[in-house]
């Protein structure tokens, strides 16, 4: 350690105002076109089980799992992992698809992520 160093004193840190460049007139409006192409993953749980190991290695070709869901109850569509809907299961040109039946508002979705 060098004896001729001698201790300073910290300074505040200064940070320049944030701007809304490309924002719009507003000034509130958010720009969302940075993030339109950002691929998320969609999915669709038709319901849940827990069995314990055993069951699920004695599980082959057509063997039936009871799931928590009753018949015609709606489907959970998740964003990356967060519940964003529910909806039902069409088919739609030989392939199947969902209809959604109600939309999990954005205050809805913040509240239940704290």
């Amino acid at each position: 350690m060098n004896a001729n160093v001698q201790p300073q004193a910290a300074e505040p840190a200064e940070f320049h105002p944030l701007t809304d460049e490309g924002a719009g007139k507003g000034g509130g409006e958010v720009n969302l076109e940075v993030i339109l192409d950002v691929p998320v993953t969609l999915s669709m749980e038709v319901g849940r089980t827990r069995i314990p190991i055993r069951s699920f290695l004695q599980l082959n070709q057509g063997s039936v799992v009871e799931l928590d869901r009753t018949a015609g109850e709606p489907l959970d569509v998740y964003v990356n992992g967060t519940l964003v809907a529910h909806g039902e299961v069409v088919v739609v040109n030989e392939r199947f698809g969902i209809r959604l039946t109600d939309v999990i508002s954005p205050a809805e979705r913040l509240r239940k992520l704290k």
